[in-house]
């Protein structure tokens, strides 16, 4: 079955844009694979250094060459909720390998840190870059040559982008992405938010709201609202990267461990060894990033993956655009309303039918492309199952319900929330923005109205405080850009801006940072590029200045003449406080190298 036909044209388009830099991609991921099974190129003394501490079985079959070796790269840490699950996996991995007549190795680690900790911290100043730290430590794990196939431990915001990325780096080698899972259903998402704006209010005070972050974080696996992290497992199924099913089944049951033997095994089956090579660089083309974007606005998911997916993208020598993703958001309808577009949490987007609703309802209507190659083999129609577990304690899969079970939380192609997906491009004097407005009321999608200039998060929530704020206004907080500070997500102000907007004021954001994964209520114009530390306009906006957002017609505009605008000296705040401190020194350099948001922000690639 063909996409529609506003789908096949997009992805035509990038198809068209991609292939001088596509084609050079894949010439190199053929001659990797040309070059035959990778540990015969290697010296005896090579090969003896990389299978020394395994075990006598492991040892003949690795020097024999007889058996497909499993790298495993993962992001263990058992400070962090969503990490904690994969100090088990890699014992699972190899016990699975074994029975398959393989070998597994913990290949490398990569860094894992959360957002939710760092929020409003320097550390945050490090975040959108450990993406690329990520992509890079998994490259050095997989740069020992000494692997068949690769297996990608990663659940969070920027660790499953970088592990993306390094997968299609290494494209010639066959990947699987295997999740941990989302913790079990706390504190409601929106009663969290209650206690926040109280806790804002001066109305309560830090025993309560820490009670109800601790209720709402409660144990291992994700966090449960719909922010990057679960955007993350979307995309890793939807672009068939996960085994069918494997998304959203909680840690330390026994169908998350049955679905991570079955991956084991699978990546195995599917090396240059067997009959169904399926190398990642090859198996991920453009329509399978246009089948991720088709999925993260269907679900209303994170805009950080406005930045990710180009970036993810580019590392397969694919060119996609901002322009791409909100074309495809203009056809795409919303069909899950998760917090925050909704009061569910992704647990009960699971119950309501999950993964398997969602791709089967977007497969039958079209919006999907179903003859895509994916880690499970051809075609995407058998990831719109239902996971179980079967009585001999392997994965069994049903077809996906043909009712949702909740239609306020996940529903049919035909009776959708909303026509479109909710992620849009701004243009106008003030440079490119992207907002999302799938959780934004109709009524607050045009905001017009004077700005409010601040150099920091820290300068608006004082502001705040002293009671300056309580009007209409357009908070602009700029130099926060990837050059200027790392991009943080300037999380700290949705509770405020969200008070304000509840008292009846009319309020935006206008910034060249980041907002959290979760971007709510209020509308934001983020990621603006060129951000103020690139000459970007947005540095020249004075406070008083009228600034229109408007979400309907696709547009950011700072109404002065253009030619006043320009002519005006650039702000210059004294930015060296970011310049020290939980190790942000040690990314100078990346951000003097970081390309604009609408490039993907890395700090590496052309």
């Amino acid at each position: 079955m063909t996409a529609r036909a506003e789908i096949e044209a997009i992805t035509a388009r990038i198809v068209e844009r991609s292939k001088p830099t596509r084609e050079a991609y894949l010439a190199r991921v053929d001659a990797a694979i040309s070059s035959g099974p990778h540990r015969t190129v290697l010296s005896c003394g090579n090969l003896a250094h990389g299978f020394a501490a395994c075990g006598p079985v492991d040892k003949a079959l690795l020097a024999a060459d007889r058996a497909a070796n499993l790298g495993i790269i993962t992001s263990y840490n058992d400070m962090l909720s969503a990490h904690q699950p994969f100090e088990t996996y890699p014992a699972i991995i190899k016990q699975a390998a074994a029975e398959a007549g393989g070998v597994a190795q913990v290949a490398g680690g990569v860094p894992a840190m959360c957002d939710g900790v760092t929020q409003g911290q320097p550390g945050m100043e490090l975040s959108l870059f450990s993406r690329d730290v990520i992509a890079m430590s998994a490259a050095v794990g997989l740069s020992h040559n000494m692997f068949d196939a690769a297996v990608y431990l990663g659940v969070c915001d920027k660790i499953v982008p970088g592990l993306v990325m390094a997968a299609l780096t290494f494209g010639h080698l066959p990947a699987i992405f295997i999740p941990a899972g989302p913790m079990t259903s706390g504190l409601p998402n929106d009663e969290k938010a209650r206690v926040r704006q109280l806790y804002a209010e001066g109305k309560v005070g830090r025993a309560e709201l820490l009670e109800a972050e601790a209720k709402s974080y409660h144990g291992p696996g994700t966090c449960t609202f719909y922010g990057t992290a679960n955007s993350n497992q979307m995309l890793m199924e939807i672009m068939g990267l996960h085994t069918p099913g494997a998304s959203f089944i909680n840690p330390n049951t026994p169908l998350r461990d049955a679905l991570t033997r079955e991956a084991a095994k699978r990546a195995l089956a599917i090396t240059a060894l067997g009959n169904e090579f399926t190398p990642v660089g090859r198996m991920i083309d453009e329509r399978s990033f246009v089948n991720g974007v088709v999925g993260l606005n269907a679900t209303g998911g994170s805009t950080n993956h406005t930045i990710h997916l180009i970036a993810m993208a580019a590392a397969a020598g694919i060119r996609l655009t901002w322009q791409d993703i909100s074309d495809i958001s203009d056809v795409t309808p919303l069909l899950a309303r998760v917090y925050p577009n909704g009061l569910a949490d992704v647990n009960h987007f699971h119950a309501a039918g999950g993964m398997g609703f969602l791709i089967r309802e977007l497969l039958d209507a079209g919006y999907l492309h179903e003859d895509v190659r994916t880690v499970w083999g051809e075609g995407l129609r058998p990831y719109a199952i239902e996971p179980h577990l079967a009585d001999n304690g392997s994965v069994s899969r049903s077809p996906a319900a043909e009712r949702s079970g909740d239609d306020q939380v996940l529903t049919t192609a035909s009776k959708v929330f909303q026509p479109t997906g909710g992620l849009k491009v701004l243009k106008g004097n003030v440079g490119a923005a992207i907002i999302k407005v799938s959780a934004v009321k109709p009524e607050n999608r045009v905001i017009e109205a004077p700005a409010r200039v601040f150099h920091s998060q820290e300068e608006l929530n004082a502001a705040f405080k002293a009671g300056e704020l309580d009007r209409d206004f357009i908070a602009v907080v700029r130099f926060q850009g990837p050059k200027a500070n790392g991009m943080p997500e300037l999380h700290r102000l949705t509770t405020v801006l969200g008070i304000l907007q509840d008292r009846g004021r009319k309020v935006a954001l206008v910034t060249d940072g980041r907002m959290s994964g979760a971007s709510g209520k209020v509308p934001a114009a983020i990621h603006v590029t060129p951000e103020a530390l690139d000459g970007g306009m947005i540095g020249r906006i004075e406070d008083g200045d009228v600034v229109r957002l408007d979400a309907e017609a696709g547009t950011l505009e700072v109404k002065v003449g253009d030619g006043v605008l320009a002519s005006r000296a650039p702000a210059q705040p004294d930015l060296s406080d970011n310049d020290f401190g939980m190790g942000r020194e040690l990314f100078a350099g990346m951000r003097m190298l970081a390309q604009r948001a609408e490039n993907g922000a890395a700090a590496f690639g052309g």
